[in-house]
């Protein structure tokens, strides 16, 4: 109990000296900011001087930062002994995206928005490692899409796990192996990834986040030639995005799909007459020479993915509930299904059908809907699908996702 009382006295403590720092900051932290937003900083007057004292001025400002992140990073262990005292979980994606967002909202420039978060990524990542180390399973090897995505979430201060499949990435979750699994659920050109959809049915694990992941393929070889090439190599779905640009430029080529982009530029490392297709870092990490950059079809190519967990993510303001369910097979029951959302003002955002493996030309209906369950609306339209629908499962409600860099 002594103990107990010695960490809150220094949290509080630690909690007076940080606001009066950050009368003068922006700074934040994802286990210290008030609900408040603060009023937009004006913009700095460019500074004046000569190289030598602009210099001079940046490393006060370096020992400055370091002395307000050391004190951050205090507060935010502090809080950690609090959450484990109280069992709640140490990462929450909520609270997270409403520090980014006051961060942002904050920013009087020149740094852009997207730079912001990514800094205050790093920040809010390699704080929450001092509180706990967080574990990340994702559908591997590294340098994959998926491993892209998982550091963009979670920082690169997190452990990530890479698994042999998405079903891996699941049982990860579902033996808690790891705090969170990262997996693909769709892309804007190729549509649902239909693996994903099977394995929400029956998992226990939930949807706590999303991440929306501009996706840029490159073309890369073991000496760059593109002469030499006489087979690519790539995931199925990286071939049906390259289609046009392959049929122009490589006709004669022979393509093979592999079971990741990672795999295509292992093997392409070691066959002077293969190239891959697959993410520009995976060049220099197997020793690979870029072809060709940007090769998708369709520059906007982004992929969806979801992130999974054991806990339900709280309320962020700006959510999106994920659902699954199973309905009668009578003319006009899905519209009518669909009309409970539309009567409260819920906005649609996505509906994908799969087969139930039980009953033959019968369907599940995975839809993803704007808003949190348990607004009020939304807690209506849910009690009334419940009543006409077989089956209906909630797969989670989390913060709505935004496209990196946007």
């Amino acid at each position: 109990m002594q103990d107990q009382l010695t960490k809150f006295g220094c949290l509080l403590r630690a909690q007076r000296r940080f606001a009066s720092v950050t009368l003068k900051t922006p700074a934040d932290s994802v286990s210290n900011a008030s609900s408040m937003t603060p009023p937009r900083a004006k913009k700095p007057a460019p500074p004046g001087g000569n190289l030598a004292e602009l210099r001079k001025r940046i490393d006060q400002i370096n020992l400055t930062l370091v002395d307000l992140l050391s004190e951050r990073a205090q507060i935010a262990q502090a809080i950690g002994h609090l959450k484990h005292a109280d069992g709640a979980p140490i990462h929450q994606p909520a609270r997270e995206r409403e520090v980014l967002e006051r961060v942002t909202s904050h920013n009087p420039g020149p740094l852009t928005n997207a730079h912001l978060e990514r800094i205050f990524g790093e920040i809010i990542s390699a704080c929450t490692a001092l509180e706990q180390t967080i574990r990340i399973a994702y559908l591997g090897p590294e340098h994959t899409y998926s491993h892209e995505a998982a550091r963009g979430r979670f920082g690169a201060s997190a452990t990530f796990a890479p698994e042999p499949s998405i079903a891996a990435v699941f049982q990860a979750v579902e033996a808690e192996r790891a705090h969170y699994g990262v997996v693909p659920v769709e892309n804007s050109t190729e549509g649902s990834v239909g693996l994903t959809l099977d394995l929400l049915i029956d998992t226990p694990a939930v949807i706590t986040g999303e991440v929306l992941l501009p996706i840029r393929h490159a073309l890369m070889s073991r000496d760059g030639d593109p002469a030499r090439i006489k087979r690519i190599l790539t995931h199925q779905q990286s071939l049906g995005q390259c289609r046009n640009y392959l049929a122009a430029n490589y006709p004669r080529c022979d393509l093979e799909a592999v079971a990741s982009n990672t795999l295509a530029a292992q093997r392409a490392a070691d066959d002077p007459d293969a190239a891959a297709i697959c993410s520009v870092a995976a060049a220099p990490a197997y020793g690979l020479k870029i072809i060709a950059e940007n090769i998708q079809d369709v520059a906007h190519n982004v992929t969806r993915f979801l992130v999974l967990g054991r806990a339900p993510s709280g309320r962020s303001g700006r959510d999106k509930t994920s659902l699954l369910f199973a309905l009668p097979e009578r003319a006009g029951v899905l519209h009518g299904a669909l009309s409970l959302f539309a009567r409260e003002k819920i906005n649609m955002t996505m509906i994908q059908s799969r087969p139930q493996r039980e009953r033959p030309w019968a369907y599940l209906f995975f839809v993803d809907l704007e808003g949190y369950r348990e607004d009020a609306g939304f807690k209506r339209a849910l009690k009334a699908l419940e009543r006409r629908a077989l089956f209906l499962k909630v797969l989670g409600s989390y913060p709505e996702g935004r496209l990196a860099g946007a």
